[in-house]
């Protein structure tokens, strides 16, 4: 990297950097006297007592992420030793590690589950030395560390972006011989998303073939990012066994003894560099980098290298200082602090921690997360503030008076925040077979106490918390409150589901004032399902149990989806991949003890029409639960474009996207107009009957009569429904809302009819990045090009599926990065001959063909290839594939 000429131009300039703390200006997160955070904001304010800000800013809230097989749960095995939580050492082979707990985990050696587990580091007995005395760094202090590993296969993606969402800083760990993989991509991307601040420790250095320098440069041209070394490997005699790591912060060598680790040989630069003159020399050039780095993103560290005049000088913690003020600077995330280690080995865990405690934020010092009440979207500090509940208020108020209410709006506002005792998020729902149904929490505002009301925003039903629990993987500890900032458990919760916002209210009371009730933490997208396989209990008695069973596994798991076939009344199971619903099988049989079988696993194809129909009106004239219903509704069925529609929503029409379609309600006769209060009105509706319930009513009866295809069954894709209603549809009394939602269902479904000899299938086309080693490129794609029907889209790091924004992040010359030489490396900088380097291939792919791929590709590449796969989108098939399917599916069909 060009180094120096950047810090000389600064020298001959002198320029004097200009700070937050330089203009007398505060961060948002402002510290009052005796160190109390506040929270200010047109007037009001929210102190926070000294030991809870204390104990929050010796807080972490981190994840480990990676690709599969990175040895994210080996090297959360080792943190729970060191940090004392274990007696000894647990191993993914045997079965015997703390996090993996699951039978299926055991049995697979992979990770299915998140798995949340408290600790502390330093150990409390080790961790008395108070950060804040003789600069000591961070680490000095004893922190609590809430630690979730997470699953790194494909299939249970969900599992990870619900984790991600809740953490506020994030440890990736690498492979040293593959180096940066196709999954490891995708979860980097996901905690940007979040923005996520996150280390990066490339691990397995002690395995033939490892490559800590490759490694390095692919983090600067695949994750988009200036890798900063903090740490290089220490081979012994510079191309021996891996023995320990060399640390550019401190300038010193860390030496692991054979053995559990504990035992660590702590070496000075003078030391260094008269048993390891080589290793001493690449150090000093490591620390150079770091320091010209840091230099080029952080102002302050400028100055103190005019201070220093010297690279070598500059203070350890002046550099962790920078590193930490880089690493939480909301844009961008440019810099990526690089560690080294052999957790399998026992070598370099320890020094992960101290930079876990030293680099990564404190649940304070992350970026607001985002929030929506009542329509209105904006951060929690604002909520807390009042400033969100104001702009709410004036929103629902409407424009007449506005300035004559503003006063009343914002009393309103004060009153409801000081009702306001907790908020969190439930991000992950597990059925324990000792304890009942655990429901994980990440308190975000307040805390949540024993025996407090919990009010269910999502659901509008309000449970009480009988008991909490501080999770320790399957060991728990009961506990009084969880305070803000923390994750905890709720036992005993009878409705909470995966996703939903909690909040409870000064006095216990049920229902939090409004607007407080519409609540809502950051909502995910739970992604479309492509595979499923049908249910069947053994006899009539299990059907219930069958059906609870169901409802429990989609509590814990949203990504899961059932749903009945109407002719067959047969129950499906759809979800993410092949591995995805064989754990859920193996859950419902062997946890759940549901006693059914499951059928073989199939591909959801989708239906849709190749041509427009004629308008279509139906009448539905029925009794309804006792009562006379009696609606019409016409509906006309069309192809979606490519391009949907984007026309703006009137009185008279609204469009809505749903599941890949399109559904359009006209209502142009019925003199819609708005009323002074905002709220639509009709002089043509019945009494009992408003607009949203009208709208609501008919789109629901068009998707369910989407449900189903005319010719195959399958749910319908792509199709562009115009609903219209005018006054002669509407009869009175008779007219309810389920005999809307009917008439809508019926049209719908004799547009569709008529079209049945004009649809087509649409098949999942998959974003598939194949990790293969170059001697095996050739195979690999001529089978994914030929004889499955695939288009190859890039080699290596070309891949176009990111947005614009992470495509420029991405134009790092990897040849400005520094890293180390490898062992094998020769002098120009490429790699030995002979030297198998790993490849990447991005190809789209029909997921028909992806499936049993696995064992294919293992054969095609002497076992070392692996996949991950995502849907792109659904694509209509050609005339020869739809007859392969329906010569495999005609059973079906008959």
């Amino acid at each position: 990297m060009v180094a120096a000429p950047f810090l000389r131009a600064h020298r001959a300039a002198r320029l004097q950097p200009i700070s937050m703390n330089r203009l007398g200006l505060q961060s948002p997160m402002a510290k009052g006297p005796g160190g109390v955070n506040f929270i200010r904001a047109n007037g009001f304010s929210s102190a926070v007592s000294r030991y809870q800000a204390e104990t929050l800013d010796r807080t972490r809230n981190i994840g480990i992420i990676a690709h599969i097989d990175a040895g994210k749960t080996t090297t959360t095995e080792r943190m729970l030793y060191y940090s004392g939580f274990t007696r000894r050492l647990g191993d993914v082979d045997e079965g015997s590690t703390v996090t993996d707990f699951l039978p299926a985990e055991r049995a697979r050696g992979i990770t299915i589950q998140s798995a949340a587990i408290t600790f502390h580091w330093p150990p409390e007995s080790a961790g008395d030395i108070p950060a804040q005395q003789s600069q000591a760094p961070r680490s000095a202090a004893s922190h609590t560390v809430n630690l979730i590993d997470t699953p790194g296969h494909a299939d249970f993606t969900f599992e990870v972006m619900r984790s991600l969402r809740i953490l506020d800083g994030a440890v990736c760990i690498l492979d040293g011989v593959a180096g940066v993989e196709a999954q490891t991509e995708q979860v980097w991307h996901q905690a940007s998303t979040y923005r996520i601040p996150r280390l990066v420790y490339i691990n397995k250095l002690d395995r033939d073939g490892a490559a800590f320098g490759r490694t390095v440069r692919e983090v600067a041209s695949r994750l988009g990012g200036w890798p900063a070394v903090c740490q290089i490997p220490w081979f012994e005699g510079g191309n021996g066994r891996f023995i320990g790591v060399a640390d550019a912060i401190n300038l010193q060598g860390l030496r692991w003894n054979e053995g559990d680790g504990k035992t660590v040989k702590m070496l000075s630069l003078e030391q260094l560099a008269s048993e390891e003159p080589e290793l001493a020399e690449e150090l000093k050039r490591a620390r150079t980098a770091l320091v010209e780095l840091l230099s080029e993103h952080d102002e302050v560290m400028v100055e103190k290298f005019f201070e220093c005049e010297d690279h070598l000088a500059v203070p350890a913690n002046d550099i962790l200082d920078s590193l930490r003020r880089c690493l939480l600077e909301e844009q961008g995330r440019k810099i990526i602090p690089i560690f080294a280690g052999a957790s399998f080995r026992n070598i370099g865990v320890q020094p992960l921690l101290d930079a876990v405690t030293n680099l990564l934020p404190s649940p304070t010092e992350t970026p607001d997360p985002e929030v929506s009440i009542g329509g209105v979207t904006g951060s929690l500090r604002r909520l807390l503030s009042g400033d969100l509940l104001v702009e709410q208020g004036e929103k629902a108020a409407g424009g007449k008076g506005k300035q004559k209410k503003k006063s009343v709006i914002q009393t309103e506002s004060r009153n409801a925040i000081e009702k306001l005792q907790g908020c969190g998020l439930a991000f992950k729902v597990v059925n324990d077979p000792k304890r009942g149904v655990l429901v994980y929490v990440r308190v975000y505002s307040g805390s949540l106490d024993r025996n407090s009301v919990l009010y269910n925003t999502n659901l509008n039903v309000s449970e009480r918390a009988p008991r909490l629990l501080k999770m320790y993987a399957n060991d728990a500890v009961e506990v009084d409150s969880i305070p803000e900032g923390h994750i905890g458990v709720v036992v005993g919760l009878k409705h909470t589901r995966t996703g939903d916002t909690l909040v409870s209210c000064s006095g216990n009371k049920p229902t939090p004032p409004e607007p407080l009730n519409t609540l809502q933490l950051r909502p995910i997208a739970v992604p479309p399902p492509v595979f499923f396989a049908s249910v069947e209990p053994h006899s009539l008695s299990e059907e219930k149990r069958l059906q609870e069973s169901l409802s429990m596994l989609l509590r814990e798991d949203p990504s899961l989806h059932v749903t009945v076939d109407e002719d067959s009344g047969q129950t499906l199971l759809s979800g993410m991949g092949e591995l995805h619903l064989e754990i859920a099988r193996d859950r419902l049989l062997n946890d759940l003890k549901a006693k059914a079988s499951m059928g073989r696993i199939e591909i959801g194809y989708r239906e849709c029409p190749l041509d427009a129909s004629a308008p279509t009106t139906k009448v539905f004239d029925k009794e309804i639960a006792g009562r006379k219903g009696k609606a019409g509704c016409t509906a006309q069925i069309e192809p979606l474009t490519d391009s949907p529609d984007t026309s703006p929503d009137t009185t008279s029409t609204t469009t809505t996207n749903i599941n890949g379609n399109q559904i359009t309600i006209s209502t142009p006769d019925l003199q819609i107009e708005v009323s002074k209060k905002g709220i639509e009105e009709s002089p043509l509706l019945p009494s009992g009957l408003d607009i949203p319930t009208l709208r609501t009513s008919l789109q629901n009866g068009c998707l369910a009569a989407l449900a189903r295809g005319p010719k195959y069954t399958f749910p319908m894709h792509a199709t562009k429904v115009t609903l219209t209603l005018d006054p002669s549809h509407l009869h009175g009394t008779d007219t309810t809302p389920s005999s809307l939602s009917a008439a809508a269902r019926h049209a719908t479904t004799a547009a569709l009819h008529s079209l049945q000899d004009r649809t087509s299938l649409m098949e999942p086309l998959m974003n598939v990045s194949i990790s293969i080693d170059e001697g095996s490129l050739g195979p690999v794609v001529h089978d994914i090009s030929s004889s499955r029907g695939g288009h190859i889209i890039s080699l290596d790091s070309d891949s176009d599926h990111h947005d614009e924004h992470e495509k420029q992040e991405q134009q790092i010359n990897p040849n400005k990065v520094y890293a180390p030489p490898d062992p094998f490396q020769a002098s120009n900088g490429i790699e030995a001959a002979g030297t198998n380097r790993p490849r990447t291939i991005t190809a789209k792919v029909p997921l028909k063909e992806m499936v049993g791929y696995l064992k294919h590709l293992r054969s095609l590449s002497a076992g070392r290839g692996t996949f991950v796969m995502s849907v792109d989108r659904f694509e209509r098939m050609t005339a020869p594939r739809v007859k392969g399917v329906l010569a495999e599916l005609r059973g079906d069909f008959i």
